[in-house]
Parts: C-alpha cells; structure tokens; sequence
C-alpha cells in the first residue's frame, strides 16, 4: 500500500528538526564525543533516507538540486556498514546538507498542497 506524500514529507520534516534540536549548540568536537547523539543523528538521518524512497520520482524531479540518489543511499550505509560511517560524513551531512533538504521539502509539500 503506498503511504500518503504530504505524511511522508512531514516525517521528514520532523526528523530534521529533531537533528537540528539535538545539535542547537553543538560544535564538531561536542558531536563527536557524545556517543548517544552521534547514533541518534545517524538514525534520524537512516529515517529520513527510507522515507525519500517513498516518495514518486516525479515529485522528485521538482527539485533536481537535491542528491535524491545518495540520500536514499545513505539508508543503506548507515544500516550495514554503520562499523565505517565516518563522524565527519554526519556531521556534514545535519550541519551542511539538511538545510537544503529541508527547504526543498517545504516546497515538495506546498507543492502537494498540504494542509499541515
């Protein structure tokens, strides 16, 4: 059965505000030494990477900057060569990359006229 879009986007959307709630503050050196946040981070970012698998191609296309590829690529990293997941990677990822996502996500979902 196929999830509803505009549920799969706020999902989303929720994940990266927790990420970016947990890290309000944080520098590199706080994230790498807190060994819970790090796991919770990468399993925010695990969620967020099979929630994009959810969502059709074609609304993917409406925004062609995001590397909807390695996004839902990470998923699969994160779950079975977690022992190699380099802290940078994580970081870089929440610190760098989510805000662009989380901009295109606002879009995708007033694009499928959301009502949330």
């Amino acid at each position: 059965m196929a999830r509803d879009i505009d549920v799969i986007l706020t999902e989303m959307l929720e994940t990266i505000a927790l990420i970016e709630t947990a890290l309000a503050g944080k520098t590199r050196e706080d994230f790498g030494q807190d060994d819970i946040l790090r796991l919770a981070v990468q399993r925010a970012i695990e969620i967020i990477s099979e929630a994009s698998r959810h969502l059709p191609d074609a609304l993917l296309r409406q925004a062609p900057d995001i590397p909807w590829r390695s996004i839902r690529g990470m998923g699969n990293i994160l779950r079975h060569e977690y022992h190699r997941v380099a802290d940078d990677v994580i970081w870089n990822v929440a610190a760098g990359d989510l805000p662009a996502l989380r901009t295109a996500l606002l879009a995708l979902r007033a694009s499928v006229g959301s009502t949330r």
